[in-house]
């Protein structure tokens, strides 16, 4: 078992846990039935089942899928390189700065969030562990473990609990308390989309303790630890790269333009792919009260209820990291996300057994409701007309 697995199952409640409870949110837009106790329990004993089902049948077909990745992934970024040394001539600039995002949005989603995951811990492959895995992103790859593994899908979409609930900067449900800034988000929130990779990097400093003078007490390590980090990409593709090229008899400027462009193309698909997945009409939010005496059973029901799915092709698919399953992704983290797409045809058929919404949808579509959130939410609830937020 994984380090991320242990985790998992750790915040995953015992079988017995008392769960007389509500299992239904405050989404009004959701239309999902109350389950009572004895339904819960095999609700959740049949998502059981499916996981281990599914982790019975891992193997070599998803061992070499992981592996083609990896290789497009590096196909995409040499060429990427390769292509910006022509230096400005259109042809080669923008086809050179679009496999270069292309390579960087496959290492990023499919690649490196899967695999710090635990996902294919199994293969004892060094390259391909969960624990030691470093992302071509600023942020440092024992932050994101710690504030999205371990938390974020621990207590996903809990008020005062998942910090990924707006990242700091947004307000995007009525239960979130209003404060002057979120006036402007509209603003804040389009330069958070072109700079996502530091909105990310920044999360586990908890810079809002440290700005009202209660820093944690790792902070100034993990402050260098983030430095370093920006200290490393920056001068890969900033300076090494665009130096190289200078040394080559290319152009410093245009392989330097096309790394910064490559970076905010990846930058813009990341964020579009994580706010479809959490912020749409029909994801729901939860007090912190509901993981009192939570049962594993609500658990998944929590998981399903705080997700939201994206339609597509295969291609589709593989650019989300298969996070157009995001249902399917906080029901069993740690199984390959390439298995994502059949097991969502069997969670579909439960939610309809059991009268859940299962929140799908296109990518236009889903994000058109996220910017609806957006739009409407950064006004007070009073002005909104509605009850006070706690």
């Amino acid at each position: 078992m994984n380090s991320h697995t242990a985790a998992i199952q750790r915040s995953l409640p015992p079988d017995d846990t008392p769960h007389e409870r509500p299992t239904t949110t405050s989404n009004d837009s959701r239309s999902d039935r109350h389950l009572g106790q004895a339904e819960l329990d095999e609700f959740g004993a049949r998502l059981d089942e499916l996981r281990r089902r599914t982790l019975a049948d891992i193997g070599e077909a998803d061992a070499r899928y992981i592996r083609r990745i990896r290789l497009a992934m590096r196909a995409c970024v040499v060429a990427g390189r390769a292509l910006l040394f022509f230096g400005w001539f259109p042809p080669t600039w923008i086809l050179g700065s679009l496999l270069l995002g292309l390579g960087k949005i496959l290492e990023n989603m499919e690649l490196g969030h899967n695999v710090m995951h635990g996902q294919y811990d199994w293969m004892n492959d060094p390259e391909l562990s969960g624990k030691t895995y470093e992302w071509d992103i600023d942020g440092p790859s024992d932050f994101w473990r710690h504030t999205h593994n371990h938390v974020h899908h621990a207590y996903t979409n809990v008020m005062g609990k998942d910090d990924d609930i707006g990242y700091g900067l947004a307000r995007l449900f009525p239960d979130q308390r209003w404060k002057p800034h979120y006036r402007w988000q509209m603003w804040w929130v389009s330069i958070q989309a072109l700079l996502f990779q530091y909105s990310v990097a920044v999360q586990d400093l908890r810079l809002d303790k440290y700005f009202k003078g209660k820093p944690l007490p790792d902070f100034k390590q993990k402050l260098r630890a983030f430095w370093h980090k920006v200290a490393r990409q920056s001068a890969k593709d900033y300076l090494f790269f665009p130096l190289l090229a200078l040394a080559a008899g290319a152009s410093f400027g245009a392989v330097l333009a096309g790394n910064a462009l490559a970076n905010v193309i990846r930058n813009l698909w990341t964020f579009t792919v994580i706010f479809c997945g959490h912020f749409t009409e029909k994801a729901a939010v939860f007090p912190p009260s509901i993981l009192e005496n939570e049962s594993r059973g609500h658990w998944y029901l929590r998981q399903l209820q705080g997700s939201s799915n994206m339609t597509g092709g295969p291609l589709f698919h593989i650019l989300t990291g298969n996070l157009s399953h995001q249902i399917e992704h906080h029901l069993f983290p740690d199984l390959p996300a390439r298995r994502y797409a059949a097991l969502s045809v069997e969670v579909r058929k439960l939610c309809e057994e059991y009268g859940q919404t299962y929140n799908t949808g296109t990518m236009a579509g889903q994000f058109a409701t996220v910017v609806r959130r957006l739009w409407v939410y950064r006004k007070s609830n009073r002005e909104l007309g509605l009850p006070a937020s706690a």
